[in-house]
């Protein structure tokens, strides 16, 4: 039988424009992680490199690559499942920002480029647009493990309840989402969007950013958090490098949604979520 609770680490990532620096911190950390009993680490989003666009070309790299091959060895090292956050990744010519899951073993179970591509410009306070030098991947990516089934997607994505409600029906108990949120989304919306997607599917989700960097091109807001199936808080980092730990109580998912049954409740004959990836 699957274990009803397991802990989960977010590894809330200082990261500098030195590469080597960047994951000789991240696997120092995924130990500490590993030691403080966590069964499942994560990663921000661009944890070996700075996040804009004038980095990612510089900082891509193929898969399996250096980055990747650090975070094989780290997983297997510490008998942990290892979400990789994401970094800029190469593949025939184009670029993507892509994440990784590595199991206990060291081995590579999952990939997913991130979908909805970061182009916003909020007038007077930030204008980002990923599209300049990144392409967007085509799939929505799960993994098992001995305990439950976890969705993936990468920061901008959380702003799509579509990805999240098509993980619920593939059966997920976790998503997690590697992000950079900044000054001007991430006190607004950061937190705000974590419950939404918790309390709408009624699981968990959790959040990895980097570390505040103030003295970044883009400085990101921090607050890797977890969120319960109630729409609750259960653990949340400041905007300093550390490491936020919880318990992942699956038997709670499963009580919420008996209390509230809403995924038996749907209009189907009204309206309905079609998953086109398993057509």
């Amino acid at each position: 039988m699957a274990a009803s609770k397991f802990k989960i680490a977010l590894v809330q990532l200082f990261v500098t424009a030195n590469k080597s620096e960047n994951l000789a911190r991240a696997s120092k950390l995924i130990s500490q992680a590993a030691g403080g009993g966590a069964n499942l680490v994560a990663l921000p989003e661009c944890f070996n490199s700075p996040y804009g666009t004038k980095y990612f070309p510089e900082y891509a790299e193929k898969i399996p690559g250096e980055s990747t091959n650090m975070l094989a060895k780290a997983a297997k090292d510490n008998k942990v499942f290892l979400v990789g956050g994401s970094i800029p990744e190469e593949d025939g010519g184009k670029l993507y920002n892509t994440s990784t899951v590595f199991n206990p073993e060291g081995e590579l179970i999952a990939k997913f480029r991130k979908v909805h591509l970061f182009d916003i410009d909020v007038p007077g306070k930030i204008r980002f647009q990923e599209s300049e030098t990144l392409s967007p991947g085509s799939g929505l990516v799960t993994f098992d493990t001995p305990y439950c089934k976890v969705g993936l997607a990468i920061c901008y994505d959380i702003r799509f309840p579509e990805l999240a409600q098509i993980y619920t029906r593939r059966g997920c108990k976790l998503l997690l989402y590697p992000g950079a949120f900044n000054m001007t989304t991430g006190p607004a919306h950061w937190e705000l969007l974590q419950r939404g997607r918790a309390l709408d599917n009624q699981l968990y989700v959790g959040t990895i950013s980097p570390a505040r960097d103030e003295k970044a091109s883009y400085v990101a807001w921090g607050h890797s958090t977890l969120v319960n199936p109630w729409g609750e808080v259960v653990a949340k980092a400041g905007h300093e490098e550390e490491i936020v730990y919880s318990d992942v109580d699956l038997s709670y998912v499963d009580e919420v949604r008996s209390s509230i049954p809403t995924s038996n409740q749907r209009r189907a004959d009204i309206y309905k979520l079609q998953d086109m990836s398993q057509n």
